[in-house]
């Protein structure tokens, strides 16, 4: 299914508001010692800021590995995003699922509040990518190096 350019902006903006939705949660969270469900949205917080830049890049996929996979191999990898953001989120990425799955699994309040600022700063930092000049430039040689390949 191909989506317009006006859907997919809709689709970045509204993903957008979803991180930014999941810091008021993880707070809240944090603030009644649901540590586990602190994480969980601590992680799909950032899950959901990624999703916005794989939309802003063409790139879909439903896989969350996938997705961070995509997301190192391209903008960690390549030093275009710091290299300590692929480690913020891999490192929520086995919190939440260790949370989500794991049998007696709890969490320091201290590091969950560790991660809740690592998640603010991750969204804060995807969020400038998204929006900035730079972001749209690599969407367009995107573009064009496809248009030779199909040559």
């Amino acid at each position: 299914m191909t989506i317009t350019n006006k859907d997919r902006e809709t689709l970045i903006k509204y993903r957008i508001e979803q991180a930014h939705e999941a810091i008021d949660e993880a707070e809240l969270s944090i603030n009644h010692n649901k540590l586990k469900m602190a994480i969980n949205r601590i992680y799909y917080g950032m899950f959901y800021i990624l999703s916005a830049l794989a939309l802003k890049h063409k790139f879909k996929t439903s896989k969350h590995k996938e997705l961070i996979g995509w997301f190192n191999k391209n903008f960690i990898k390549d030093k275009i995003i710091n290299l300590k953001y692929g480690e913020i989120i891999r490192k929520a990425f086995r919190r939440r699922s260790d949370g989500d799955y794991g049998a007696f699994v709890t969490f320091e309040k201290a590091d969950v509040e560790k991660m809740f600022e690592d998640m603010k700063d991750f969204i804060a930092t995807i969020e400038e990518h998204i929006k900035s000049k730079k972001s749209s430039d690599m969407v367009q040689n995107e573009k064009k190096e496809k248009k030779k390949s199909e040559k």
